[in-house]
């Protein structure tokens, strides 16, 4: 009796495939993943390849691949008091930094995003502030500047970081401004990182849009004013946080320099928050939950048009208010004009 065997299907051989290739990859030395493969990551891809099985997430943990991922994504990182608070960080260290200091806030109209801190938490006494921008992915400017929070004089006055002095300038590989074409690549290939640190509870935000939102020339002067922004929700609206770069020319060579890097936060109506209103924000923004990292470019671009377009219904409706008030104010001024002329002729 002679019995027909079936071929094996494309699925069966596909599996056998599959399988073959898991093989092969467990199959390597950990000492070889976590020398030569998981270094080559990014810190999203790095997070990502820790789910995919028990052993990959034990050996993409390790602290000293997430410390890489920090410095190579932020070199201000590398600064000892940075990496003091990076070294205590709970649960995690520096992956857990990483998780906060990279996506952008997620999104939450109902402002649940920034919910209120216990009333008994005092301010954070101090803040740390780790810059770095970056041009055609090469490092231009990184800095790590420490503010106290604790006087009055910060309390009380309008809330602004400044990371140059008046006459300090930093050189930048950019061209002179040649027509709009000079504004669109600074504003495809400057990218900007902004995390704010709270030394005494461990907690990290980027206030940073990645890439600018706006890139405007002065006509005049020729000063390039880029505008990176996070769009945050609170109980009575929105509010912005805004960090300005300003780029002038040099006398000496047709190379720009960065002659401005500030944050400041501003309300709807444009306002400058000061100090004392800031740190509330600032710590329930740290507080907050924070995006999946992905898709942060647009994200923040998109974030700040609805933003733009708020304000904008913002200050209609306000005119319409205001003009409504000035018909009432001359119609009660008329009335009263007409009634006291008829007590003087009726009398």
């Amino acid at each position: 009796m002679i019995t027909f065997t079936a071929p094996p299907s494309a699925t069966t051989a596909s599996t056998a495939e599959e399988d073959s290739t898991i093989t092969s990859f467990s199959s390597l030395q950990t000492d070889i993943i976590e020398a030569h493969i998981l270094p080559r990551l990014d810190g999203i891809t790095l997070a990502a390849t820790s789910c995919s099985s028990t052993t990959l997430r034990q050996v993409s943990s390790q602290d000293h691949l997430w410390y890489k991922t920090c410095h190579s994504t932020w070199p201000s990182t590398r600064s000892p008091s940075v990496c003091q608070v990076i070294s205590t960080y709970p649960d995690g260290g520096p992956r857990k930094f990483f998780s906060h200091a990279f996506p952008l806030l997620e999104e939450d109209r109902s402002c649940s995003n920034l919910r209120p801190s216990s009333p008994l938490a005092p301010p954070p006494s101090e803040l740390i502030s780790a810059v770095d921008i970056h041009y055609e992915d090469k490092l231009i400017f990184s800095k790590v500047q420490e503010t106290e929070t604790v006087t009055g004089w910060f309390r009380c006055s309008p809330f602004r970081i400044d990371l140059l002095e008046p006459k300090d300038v930093i050189p930048t590989p950019i061209k002179h401004p040649d027509g709009d074409e000079t504004c669109k690549y600074i504003f495809n290939y400057m990218t900007l990182s902004w995390i704010l640190i709270d030394p005494i509870r461990l907690q990290a935000v980027n206030l940073s849009s990645h890439k600018p939102v706006t890139v405007q020339r002065h006509w005049l002067t020729g000063e390039v004013q880029m505008r990176f922004a996070s769009i945050l929700a609170v109980d009575r609206g929105h509010v912005q946080c805004g960090i300005v770069v300003t780029c002038a020319g040099s006398e000496e060579g047709e190379m720009m320099q960065i002659r401005e890097i500030c944050l400041e936060i501003e309300d709807m109506d444009g306002m400058h928050i000061n100090g004392k209103g800031c740190l509330g924000i600032l710590r329930r923004a740290m507080e907050g939950k924070k995006g999946k990292g992905r898709n942060r470019l647009q994200e923040g671009q998109r974030r700040y048009k609805e933003y733009l377009e708020m304000k904008k219904e913002r200050q209609e409706r306000k005119v319409r208010t205001e003009g409504t008030l000035d018909i009432l104010c001359v119609a009660f001024g008329v009335s009263c004009f007409v009634a006291f002329w008829c007590f003087i002729l009726f009398r």
